[in-house]
């Protein structure tokens, strides 16, 4: 469990430090990614779009990443890790500007020693009166 916990930590610290190629490594090169913003992106040139499209929209901001209630089952080469994300976007200063909230599942594989992330999920529940999606939990 401790390989997955420092895979929860380089996600937060590569998504701060806006290190595309450190967060790509991340992933399975055959990455399926069933997004909050998308419907799917389906392998690492895929993903790499996306991610640089996030991270460039920045500017000079920054996304500080926090899970909380993560909760990891681990069987062999496979794991699933499940979590409520919180991205927080940041000032230069460090002051918080904004945040929302959204719920993590990733299916995780061990290739070549490293846990890989293979699958990643993102949602929010849906309020059924106003069919908004709740960013705060």
């Amino acid at each position: 469990m401790n390989d997955i916990q420092t895979l929860l930590d380089t996600y937060k610290n590569t998504v701060f430090n806006k290190d595309v190629e450190g967060f790509l490594a991340l992933f399975d090169e055959n990455v399926r990614v069933f997004d909050m913003w998308a419907w799917k992106y389906q392998g690492l040139p895929a993903w790499r779009e996306m991610v640089s499209g996030w991270f460039s929209s920045l500017g000079a901001d920054r996304d500080k990443v926090t899970f909380d209630d993560i909760h990891i089952e681990e069987s062999g080469e496979m794991a699933l890790v499940s979590a409520f994300a919180r991205f927080a976007a940041v000032s230069e200063k460090g002051e918080e500007l904004r945040f929302l909230q959204n719920r993590l599942t990733w299916v995780v594989q061990k290739k070549g020693g490293a846990w890989k992330i293979i699958h990643e999920h993102t949602s929010g529940p849906v309020d059924g009166s106003t069919m908004k999606v709740q960013l705060v939990r």
